[in-house]
């Protein structure tokens, strides 16, 4: 018999969850690709979103539907029957318009970014949402002409006068009608957002939405450019009930859309999107989080999580790793934030091992219990998540493919490339018919550029791992092949947590170096005898951090440094700071770059 200190002790339950039980269907063939489905089929869905919305609406009446902070910091409140009653009076402005077309609208997380939403859609417009970052950086405003260029909207709704007048003043917009808040500002003519909620709707509107057809399309949906100008994805109806109906499918119950949601991320992007509209529709209440994870911006979602519990929350990989360090010091966060969670889903990037880890010693401080933790693998090509971790497990990754959907996974050496099919897999790009073509493979099955392997090859139930992105690996000069994903994760657990983030650096380099944003309160030697200790731990110099700098000012957003949902986009911080970059690789370094040897 084993004495009490050989005996192993079970880690604690998961608090319950009810998620859907893994049943996969598995093709393997001669060539090593192998195609993964569940077997449970796709349950029924609605695919028309605004016929949908008017019956919940209906049921739910005076129920908050939206509520935001206002400028005396108190919670104000949007109804159901309200949010109702001003998308159908602006469904009706669109549609009494003599120019049919999409509607842009640059617009935050507000009320009205929602009515014009979803009134776009009920008139038979897509609506094409867009950051109001493009519309801010000033200059040209390139990538806005670039989009609206390809868009062609009848109508540009920009809620914020002041934040938006330099680009509406500047760009020729094509003879698309202005909605904004404060027409006074502009020397344009423009239409106050006031005057639109006024319209009279008529049995015009009920008509337009019963006459919707599941392909019409709903929305034009931009990818984060992050490798040069956004493409625009054409969604259809079915494309976003579709996507909607798998995850509920998987993790609904556990999630409770129908119930109180607190979320930051942007609705212009495909993650943000599916939470007001699977919020909306289900019924919940969505509580809009103007914090985001950013150095001096997360402070307010950590006063929102301090009042409101939730029993799912949604993040990325940086704010989770802020938000771990807050319940570590924060009694009171850790028992709101606890007190009703059944799910937390990262997406966007990889979340670090260590990162989860602390979640989930915190979880057990407080509950005694372990909290499911799962992944929203998705791209705006696919809606948004299509494999989801919806079984339990303590390690961290991508999951397994939602109902409806099936993955191919072609070899590339130890790992598999991720390609999927199914109804939320848009067709393509709007009017580029070669990067279309190179998007799909000859079986019609998406190429995401991802990167996965199995945690267990053996065991397929256990689900997929990321294991890098094609875009995101790069050769030095010795044509070697640096792993940017996989690594980055590595570093980042062998440095967590004394650092937010960091970037590889270079392609065609002799070696590899790092730029690293440090914690304000970290001793940068404890950082050198970090990644000195990771490199001992590694067998290929292309995986071993020859140098580092350390980077003071943060990620800059106007300079898509960092994209609105808090990823950072490496090319576009080694192009601005290419002097940061040349410090690294300068023949005599200064004295503020580390150099391990």
């Amino acid at each position: 018999m084993a004495d009490d200190a050989s005996a192993v002790i079970a880690p604690p339950p998961f608090r319950e969850a009810h998620l859907l039980p893994v049943d996969l269907e598995i093709e393997r063939r001669a060539d090593g690709t192998i195609l993964i489905a569940s077997k449970a089929p796709l349950r029924p869905y609605e695919a028309n979103i605004p016929a949908a919305f008017a019956r919940r609406a209906a049921e739910s009446g005076d129920k908050p539907a939206l509520g935001q902070r206002g400028a005396d910091g108190e919670w104000k409140f949007t109804s159901f029957a309200q949010l109702k009653r001003d998308m159908d009076a602006a469904t009706q402005w669109l549609m009494d318009q003599s120019t049919a077309g999409p509607v842009l609208i640059l617009a935050g997380n507000t009320p009205a970014f929602a009515v014009m939403s979803f009134a776009a859609q009920a008139a038979g417009r897509a609506a094409c949402p867009v950051s109001v970052t493009y519309a801010a950086l000033g200059g040209d405003y390139g990538r806005l002409a670039h989009v609206i260029a390809k868009v062609k909207p009848a109508v540009v709704f920009a809620e914020n006068t002041t934040v938006a007048s330099g680009a509406l003043e500047t760009l020729d917009l094509g003879g698309a009608k202005i909605v904004t808040t404060d027409p006074s500002r502009l020397s344009k003519p423009a239409i106050a957002y006031a005057e639109v909620l006024v319209t009279v709707a008529t049995p015009q509107v009920d008509r337009s939405i019963e006459a919707l057809k599941p392909h019409d399309r709903a929305a034009l949906m931009l990818t984060s450019g992050s490798t040069g100008l956004p493409k625009v994805v054409p969604i259809t109806f079915d494309n976003l009930a579709a996507n909607s109906a798998q995850c509920q499918q998987t993790i609904g119950e556990a999630a409770g859309w129908h119930e109180a949601m607190l979320d930051w991320l942007p609705w212009h992007h495909a993650a943000g999107a599916f939470v007001l509209r699977t919020t909306l529709l289900e019924g919940g209440t969505l509580y809009i989080d103007d914090g985001k994870p950013a150095p001096g911006l997360f402070d307010a979602s950590i006063r929102n999580l301090r009042e409101i519990s939730v029993s799912y929350f949604n993040n990325v990989p940086l704010g989770y790793a802020m938000l771990v360090d807050a319940l570590e010091k924060d009694p009171q966060l850790r028992a709101t934030f606890f007190k009703k969670m059944r799910l937390m889903l990262y997406g966007g990037a990889g979340l670090s091992q260590t990162v989860h880890d602390r979640l989930q010693a915190a979880a057990i401080a407080e509950t005694g219990h372990r909290i499911m933790m799962t992944s929203g693998y998705g791209m705006t090509e696919t809606v948004s998540a299509f494999t989801v971790i919806h079984f339990e497990t303590d390690k961290v990754g991508i999951g397994l493919p939602a109902p409806g959907t099936t993955l191919k996974l072609s070899p590339v050496g130890a790992r598999y490339e991720v390609r999927a099919k199914g109804p939320n897999v848009t067709k393509g790009y709007l009017d580029e018919p070669e990067k279309t073509a190179q998007a799909f493979d000859e079986e019609g099955f998406y190429r995401t550029g991802d990167l996965a392997v199995f945690h267990d090859p053996a065991d397929p139930t256990q689900g997929l791992a990321f294991a890098g992105r094609a875009a995101e690996e790069f050769k030095l000069s010795s044509g070697t092949w640096v792993y940017g994903g996989s690594l980055r994760d590595g570093i980042l657990k062998a440095l967590s947590p004394l650092v937010l983030d960091l970037v590889l650096c270079d392609d065609g380099r002799p070696y590899l170096g790092v730029m690293l944003w440090p914690k304000a309160e970290v001793d940068p030697a404890e950082i050198g005898r970090r990644l000195a200790a990771f490199n001992l731990g590694q067998s290929g110099g292309a995986a071993r951090v020859k140098r580092a700098v350390l980077l003071t000012e943060p990620p800059s957003a106007n300079a898509h440094e960092i994209s609105d949902k808090g990823t950072i986009n490496r090319r576009a911080v080694i192009d601005r700071r290419a002097d940061q970059v040349e410090r690294l690789f300068a023949e005599a370094p200064d004295e503020g770059v580390m150099v391990l040897g």
